[in-house]
């Protein structure tokens, strides 16, 4: 069966980094795209990153040029490097997929990692 393991996820301080990883197990990983998504308190779950099977990205607006999203084929794993951090990125990190070439909403999700951007 399909499985998603965030990890990677804590506190760190404003302007700070942090890597999310996101292993993967029950599906054939290289051929299927992989999303980022999170979900702050009160809020609805939003994308953030995004990549296809052959490597094309997506991401939102609100974190372009700051989060890089990669995948690791060799390891069924997909990354979320996150830089510049501020406040509002403070969210549950979930990695997701929907089992296509091309990255749309997951019907798999991993349980979560919480991401706490403070001073």
């Amino acid at each position: 069966q399909v499985q998603l393991v965030e990890s990677g996820g804590g506190l760190v301080q404003p302007g700070g980094s942090l890597r999310l990883s996101c292993a993967a197990s029950g599906f054939i990983f290289s051929i299927n795209a992989m999303s980022w998504y999170r979900q702050a308190p009160g809020k609805q779950r939003e994308l953030v990153a995004g990549i296809s099977s052959g490597g094309y990205t997506n991401y939102a607006d609100s974190v372009k040029g700051r989060f890089a999203i990669s995948r690791d084929n060799s390891n069924n794993t997909v990354y979320l490097q996150m830089n510049s951090l501020k406040p509002e990125d403070t969210a549950v990190y979930y990695c997701g997929t929907n089992l296509r070439a091309t990255w749309g909403p997951p019907r798999y999700w991993g349980q979560g990692t919480q991401v706490t951007v403070s001073s």
